[in-house]
Order: C-alpha cells, then sequence, then structure tokens
C-alpha cells in the first residue's frame, strides 16, 4: 500500500478516469478475496438484510449498509489481525447487498401474504437470488463507463462516503478525527430524536391560503431531519440537491394544488382515490395520485437514460469480449471483471430457471420480461446511485414501472386472474431486486476502482453474499409477518408492497390510472427536451419534499464553503475535503444509530420508554423545536468544517 493516509483530490474528479492513481498501487496484491472477508462479509449482511426487512415493512424505508460496515468491518477484521484495506472493501461491498436485497424483497413480496396466498421461504431465497444475480451482472457491462469513464461526473457520495471511511480507519490520520466526528455527532442526534424521540425527524406544515373566506392553495412543506441527508447533501452538492428539490417544488407546489383546486367541487371520488379530493390532505393527495406521476416519470427517466447509455453498453460489450481474447497478463488488476460469458450465460439461466422451476412457475413471457426490466433498471439504478446514493434509490417507483408492464403484457397473452396477478408479481420481484442489487452493485464497484480493488473478486464476493442474504432476509420476513401481520392497527404497514398489490391487481381488474402514469411519463420527456437530467427532477416528483428539502440543506452548506474560499483553490478544496469526511460521519452514524434503534424497537425496548413524549410531550411534538435542532446540526457542520489553524489564512 501507498504511503498515503488520506484519499487525493483527483478521487472526486479533476482528471481523467483512465489517469487516475488509486490509494492501493495497481502493482501491490493485497489480501482481497479471502475466506475471512467473505464470512465477515456474510455474516454483515445476513445482519443488516434483516434489520432493513424489519424497517421496511415497518415505515417503508431501509438504511444504507456499506458506510456503516465500512467501520464495523475493518474494526473486526483488525481485531482478528487482518489489515488490507481491499478485505474491508470487501465486507463492506457485501454488507451493502444485505441492505439492497432487503428492498427488494419487502417492496413486492409480501403483496402474496395480502392476497391471502402462501409464501414460503425457499420461493422467497430462489427469488431473490435468481434477481441477485442478474442485479450483480447486469452492472459489469457499465462499469467502466460508470466508474471510469463519468469519474468526477457522477458524485457516488455514499460510495465516496465508505472510501473515506474505509482509508481513515485504516490509515489514520488527521482525517479520522472528522470522520468519528461525524459519526458521534449524527449517532447521538439520532438517538435523542429516533431512539428517545424528544423530537420529530419530519416535522411538517401545511399550508392553506384563502380569499374572501375560500381556499385558494392548500399544499404542505416539511423537512425529513436527518443528519444522513444532511451528509448527503453535501457530499452530492447544490446542483443535483436543487434539481431533486425542483421535482418536488412540481409536485408540490404545482400538481397538488391543481388536483385540489379542480376536484374540489367533486361531490364523488375521483378515481384511484376512494375519497371526494374536497375531503383529502395534501399528503392523501400525494399518495393517491402524484405517486403515479412520479412513477411515470421516472419510467421516463429510465428509458431515456437506457437509450443513452445504448452506444456505451455496446462499446463496453465489444471492449470486454475483446479483453477475453487477450492475453490475461496485458490486463491491469484493476480493470479485471468476470467475463460476458458469465452475464450472458447467467441471463439465460435465470430465464430457464424463472421458467422451469416449479417454486417459480412463471409464464416464459413473464420470465423473459422479468430479465429485460432487470437490465433496463439495473442500468437506471446504477446511475441514480452515481447521483444521489444507494439510500435515495426510488427502486418503489422502477418497479411500479415494471409492475404495469409486465401485468399488461401477460394479460394480453391470456394468463390472467389470481394466477396472472402471481406469476406477474413474482417476474416484478426479481426485476426488484435485480434494480436494488445494480445499486449496491454500483456502489461496491467504485469503491473498489477509487481504492485500487479488482473489480472481479468484488463481483466474485458480491454473488457469494446474495445467498447469506436472501436466507436471512427471507425469513425475517417470514417471521415478522407471522407475528405482526400486514395492515390493521397493529400489523405492519408494509407501505410499498401494498401499492405494488394495488398495481398489479388494477391492471387485471382495469382499474389502473394510466392518464397519471402517463402524465408523469410526458414530463420527463419535456424534462429532458429542456435539457434537464431526468432523473433527479424525476426523484423529486416521485419522493415526499421533506427529503428533497433535508438533502438540499446539506447542498446550501456545500455552496457557502465554497463562495468563502473561492479566492483560495487550495484550501477550498481542504475545506471541502473535511466537509465531506465529517458528512460521511454523520451518514454512518445515523445509519448504525438507526439500526440499533430498529432492533430495540422489535425488542420492544424503544416503545417501552419513550422518553420523549411522556416526560416532554410539548417539545416532541413541536415541528418547530425539531427544526430549530436539525438548523444546529446544520450550523455545527459549518462550523467545524471552518475550524483549524489554517482558517485565518481566508
Amino acid at each position: 500500500m501507498s504511503g498515503k493516509n488520506k484519499l487525493s483530490h483527483e478521487a472526486y474528479g479533476g482528471v481523467n478516469g483512465e489517469k487516475y492513481t488509486p490509494y492501493v498501487s495497481v502493482k501491490d496484491a493485497l489480501p482481497e478475496l479471502t475466506i475471512m472477508s467473505i464470512l465477515v462479509g456474510c455474516i454483515f449482511a445476513a445482519i443488516f438484510a434483516a434489520a432493513n426487512v424489519y424497517l421496511a415493512l415497518k415505515v417503508g424505508m431501509t438504511i444504507a449498509a456499506i458506510i456503516p460496515t465500512s467501520i464495523l468491518g475493518t474494526a473486526l477484521l483488525y481485531a482478528l489481525g487482518r489489515k488490507s484495506i481491499l478485505e474491508s472493501n470487501m465486507v463492506a461491498g457485501i454488507a451493502g447487498i444485505g441492505e439492497s436485497l432487503a428492498g427488494g424483497i419487502v417492496f413486492t413480496l409480501p403483496a402474496v401474504v395480502i392476497w391471502n396466498e402462501k409464501l414460503s421461504l425457499l420461493q422467497i431465497v430462489t427469488i431473490t437470488i435468481l434477481g441477485g444475480i442478474l442485479g450483480v451482472l447486469f452492472v459489469i457491462p457499465l462499469r467502466k463507463y460508470l466508474m471510469v469513464e463519468e469519474h468526477g461526473k457522477l458524485s457516488f457520495p455514499e460510495s465516496m462516503a465508505a472510501s473515506e471511511v474505509l482509508v481513515n480507519s485504516s490509515a489514520g490520520g488527521s482525517g479520522l478525527k472528522s470522520v468519528m466526528t461525524g459519526l458521534t455527532g449524527g449517532g447521538i442526534f439520532k438517538f435523542l430524536s429516533g431512539g428517545l424521540l424528544l423530537w420529530s425527524e419530519s416535522p411538517t406544515w401545511m399550508i392553506n391560503l384563502s380569499q374572501n373566506g375560500k381556499s385558494i392553495f392548500q399544499s404542505m412543506f416539511g423537512i425529513d431531519a436527518l443528519a444522513s441527508l444532511l451528509g448527503v447533501g453535501f457530499i452530492v452538492g447544490i446542483e443535483a440537491a436543487l434539481y431533486m428539490f425542483a421535482g418536488g417544488a412540481i409536485a408540490y407546489y404545482g400538481l397538488i394544488p391543481l388536483i385540489k383546486f379542480f376536484g374540489e367541487g367533486a361531490a364523488t371520488a375521483v378515481f384511484p382515490a376512494t375519497i371526494p379530493i374536497a375531503e383529502m390532505t395534501a399528503s392523501a393527495i400525494r399518495g393517491e395520485y402524484i405517486r403515479y406521476i412520479g412513477a411515470g416519470a421516472v419510467a421516463a427517466g429510465g428509458f431515456i437514460s437506457l437509450g443513452k447509455s445504448i452506444p456505451v453498453i455496446i462499446r463496453s460489450m465489444k471492449a470486454a469480449f475483446s479483453g477475453m481474447k487477450s492475453a490475461g497478463e496485458e490486463v491491469k488488476r484493476t480493470d479485471k471483471d468476470l467475463p460476458m460469458t458469465w452475464v450472458i450465460g447467467g441471463a439465460v439461466l435465470v430465464f430457464l430457471l424463472t421458467w422451469l422451476l416449479p417454486i417459480t412457475k412463471i409464464h416464459p413471457v413473464g420470465a423473459l420480461l422479468s430479465v429485460l426490466f432487470s437490465f433496463l433498471f439495473a442500468v437506471v439504478s446504477a446511475r441514480i446511485c452515481g447521483l444521489i446514493g444507494a439510500s435515495n434509490n426510488p427502486v418503489s417507483g422502477m418497479t411500479i414501472a415494471t409492475l404495469l408492464f409486465i401485468t399488461s403484457i401477460l394479460k394480453a397473452v391470456g394468463v390472467v386472474g389470481n394466477k396472472g396477478m402471481i406469476m406477474a408479481l413474482l417476474a416484478g420481484a426479481i426485476a426488484c431486486v435485480a434494480t436494488a442489487v445494480a445499486g449496491g452493485t454500483s456502489q461496491a464497484l467504485k469503491t473498489t476502482f477509487i481504492l485500487g480493488g479488482t473489480p472481479k473478486n468484488i463481483e466474485i464476493g458480491l454473488i457469494l453474499g446474495l445467498i447469506a442474504s436472501a436466507v436471512a432476509g427471507g425469513a425475517a420476513m417470514l417471521l415478522l409477518i407471522n407475528i405482526y401481520g400486514i395492515g390493521g392497527e397493529t400489523g405492519l404497514a408494509a407501505p410499498q408492497a401494498t401499492l405494488m398489490s394495488m398495481v398489479v391487481k388494477g391492471v387485471m381488474d382495469a382499474q389502473l390510472p394510466w392518464t397519471l402514469v402517463l402524465v408523469g411519463a410526458a414530463l420527463g420527456i419535456a424534462i429532458e427536451l429542456l435539457g434537464l437530467p431526468v432523473l433527479p427532477v424525476a426523484l423529486g416528483i416521485y419522493l415526499p419534499i421533506n427529503l428533497s428539502v433535508g438533502i438540499l440543506a446539506g447542498g446550501i452548506v456545500r455552496v457557502v464553503i465554497d463562495k468563502k474560499f473561492k479566492h483560495n483553490d487550495n484550501l477550498r478544496k481542504d475545506k471541502v475535503e473535511k466537509g465531506i469526511l465529517i458528512s460521511s460521519g454523520l451518514v454512518a452514524g445515523d445509519a448504525l444509530v438507526g439500526i440499533l434503534v430498529a432492533g430495540l424497537t422489535a425488542g420492544g425496548v424503544a416503545e417501552a420508554v419513550g422518553i420523549g413524549p411522556r416526560l416532554l410531550p410539548t417539545i416532541a411534538e413541536s415541528k418547530e423545536f425539531a427544526l430549530v435542532m436539525f438548523l444546529i446540526l446544520t450550523y455545527l457542520l459549518y462550523r467545524y468544517i471552518l475550524s483549524g489553524k489554517k482558517n485565518e489564512a481566508n
């Protein structure tokens, strides 16, 4: 390993990816794909898969694993006498697959239970592994383009945060203090808000403007007051944050008020809602109407992104095939991938198994579509993770688009009724898992590129980690469903799976709001024609505006730092790097304590304690107090970045 104790500025861009010098020299052959790294990685993957299955069933979200396990994995390997940063990277990558799989499992398969059908562990594991293999393999042809050619253009915020954490955890140095400061601060903030419930994590205000006693504008505004979003916002920068916020503004201050205005006089419910629009809140309008528009925009962005990527994919495949013909010693270690025969053979094998295995029993058309949509949205997912990170990857939106097409085509070929619904859902579940895993794979491959690992080794490790993750995640899901059930006052919400069940049933029963989906697609196309990036804006339309505002806060801090030191480029780079390090810690601290809180909640401890609501009910319910606490955290981030003896140079 080089004598460096931190990443170079070039890790974030400013140099052609082909000329970037990784942290570990290409000539160095450090331990990487070892029994120890695989074993530790699979243990963490299983833990994070189970924890995230609970979170996804409960509140419809997952917590990123690559950053926390960059810290935990390094610490455990060091305790076992292993000090290779590439082994630590392997552990983090495999653990990230566990988190990715959790979303893929939970966003779709519980719909089978909602329909009062049986779901076995073997069925869950089979579907998950089939989709997971596609998710890993379909990123391989894109690796060079996304990681190398787009170096500096795609920020990969969580990958860069994980890289910083791995370097500082392994090499020590002054950067470790920033990472640990962020981790401690993010963890404390999460514990106070999400654990002790001292204040709300998502304060929201209703907007209701009236004239002459009549409402003329109704909507809402809020912020996800999370340390992780603040950190992500600083890492991705203001541009991506503004695009997302612009999408949220379109949804919340354009579409929601418009729907409310035109529906105010309707005495009956307007499909797909079941209550009149006049009785609906802004949040309800978003849930019943805007999510479909957002899904259409994300789908359009996906097709546009795929269309733009086709020439690159073809070039990458040609290069991969030509590389197969050349001697192995001519290919640098950091350029080695699994051969294209694995990619093509794996896709064919998954298609055949999906079609022929008794445990899946999916119509051949559905099996073929599951592979095709896995490829389509693997491309989209990998790129989205490069833009805003895996934590904000709209897997459910892409799954909605997948299910729309698969269910419609199966219905067209005569596969209908309950049988057709389950086939469509299982085919969509394979694509959903592939989409989620592709995001995790792209993140792992980016850290591997930055650190100087071997892509082929990581790809093999990720495939091995799929098995442990699938078994742990599937078992956790069945256990939780059997204990709590789905729906009702005491059952698990499973929000994404409930939505997927509505989509599939809606298509089969000809009750899907295609108008809304097509409006969203038209918006996506219009955004592209304006020369703007479709996916971040579409994400803003699809996701709650609270999330976009939280990310925007971090982006604003980044802008202030850039402007404050604009006349001293070297100092500006140092301050931005310091900000990225502490932001990485904020994300990690939030994630680690979030998982701890999830474990306590699963054991009933959190609900039994309930300190915040019991002792300080006024503060706990105060939206203004939650906002003030988030602003204090934002200010502390800013002050920490400014601190240091170099500051007087400005």
